[in-house]
């Protein structure tokens, strides 16, 4: 079976949606079941066909002709975040809001698979507009006039950001999901989990993970892991009064298309009295600044690690969370519909995205650690790359199966 696997963002460009599409790669390929892939992806990857740009009006192009003359793929997936294939939203005629990939859709005589790396709330979806700065004039009437400009845009393309994503559902052959809440919002497409291995053979203690960082090894640490943007919350985590015995560990890197400026925090460790009482506690924020990790330092991050901190304003999906159960860490979550379904597995906690209800959270974990460490180490062999490669291959199949028979049906 030939496969094109089709990702604007691939390695070594740096981002989530490029990680996952190489791991699955990789996966694929090491199956031993007669599959071969290739890559199209930017200019910046290292895939074995290459174009694919936010700005190429002609993706669509590109693809075709990879398809039907360069590569003749058995199937296609695509990996998909609409704004890494050029998403052009139309607040005046929504119907007419698209990206530059439909052409091919429409056009591929070929079954495509996507998986779909984001679908939003309209909670989420407004909140989103809210709190991406973005460069322009400021003036008394600067900020508010703006605010009500995005909120206007925001509203309006909510349903065509949607009706994009659902018209890839049905074109396509098949879909693919993160979870069941994702496929909930599509109305359809297999949930297949984000896979994550660690990507040390062996795992590290975490008294030797925790001395390769100079962490403290008499301390609980809960970690904070990746893009320290505006939408990933980070905001909250140098306000948080850590319960005792706890620590917080940041480390923040920049994606590679990525606009927004990332946060920054110092090392902190200072005390101060609560209420005017004699009563204290310490807070401790420290900041690795080590930028983008290899895969083995992530692990070795991971391994150092009791809990994982994802205080996120909105989210479709989180390779870190998926990540951090396959090294055995439960999380503490905001309260977005995503996280919420994984915690009903006891895989983690939930909270208000505030200073006071994450710290809280944290010390429920704390409080019963073995029970979540158990239900974390019950679920992750689903995470597993081979797992998941499997069962993207029976997809693939049946998308094929599919296709062919709606060939018959229209001769």
């Amino acid at each position: 079976m030939k496969v094109l696997m089709v990702s604007t963002e691939y390695p070594p460009m740096r981002g989530g949606v490029g990680r996952y599409a190489s791991k699955l790669v990789q996966a694929l390929r090491n199956t031993g079941n007669g599959i071969e892939v290739q890559v199209v992806c930017n200019r910046d990857g290292e895939g074995e066909f290459d174009g694919l740009s936010p700005t190429n009006e002609r993706n669509s192009d590109l693809l075709l002709k990879i398809v039907e003359e360069q590569y003749r793929p058995d199937v296609v997936h695509v990996q998909f975040e609409p704004g890494l294939y050029g998403l052009v939203l139309d607040p005046a005629n929504p119907s007419a809001s698209h990206t530059f990939v439909d052409e091919f859709y429409y056009r591929s005589k070929v079954p495509i698979v996507t998986t779909f790396h984001s679908a939003y709330t309209l909670r989420e979806w407004m909140g989103q507009a809210m709190i991406v700065k973005r460069d322009g004039r400021i003036g008394k009437l600067g900020i508010p006039m703006r605010a009500a400009i995005r909120t206007w845009k925001s509203l309006v393309n909510y349903e065509a950001f949607h009706n994009i994503n659902k018209e890839k559902l049905k074109l396509g052959g098949a879909g693919i999901c993160f979870s069941k809440y994702m496929s909930g919002r599509l109305g359809g497409g297999d949930v297949i989990y984000h896979g994550a291995d660690p990507a040390l053979p062996q795992p590290l203690s975490k008294a030797e993970a925790r001395s390769r960082f100079s962490l403290p090894q008499d301390k609980m640490i809960a970690v904070a892991i990746g893009f320290s943007t505006a939408t990933k919350g980070w905001d909250i985590l140098s306000k948080m009064e850590m319960p005792n015995n706890w620590v917080m560990v940041l480390n923040s890197s920049k994606g590679h298309f990525n606009k927004e400026q990332n946060l920054s925090f110092g090392i902190e460790e200072t005390s101060r009295s609560k209420n005017n009482s004699s009563e204290s506690k310490t807070i401790r924020v420290i900041d690795l600044q080590r930028g983008f990790l290899r895969e083995e330092e992530l692990s070795m991050l991971f391994y150092a690690s009791d809990v994982v901190v994802l205080p996120y304003r909105i989210t479709s999906g989180s390779g870190v969370m998926f990540d951090a159960l396959a090294h055995s860490v439960p999380f503490v979550a905001s309260d977005l519909d995503f996280f919420k379904e994984f915690a009903e597995m006891g895989l983690g906690v939930t909270a208000k995205r505030d200073p006071l209800s994450f710290a809280k959270a944290i010390e429920k974990i704390g409080k019963s650690y073995d029970n979540y460490s158990k239900a974390v180490s019950n679920f992750k062999h689903q995470l597993r790359w081979e797992y998941v490669a499997n069962q993207h291959i029976e997809v693939y199949k049946r998308a094929i199966l599919e296709k062919g028979r709606n060939v018959i049906a229209e001769n």
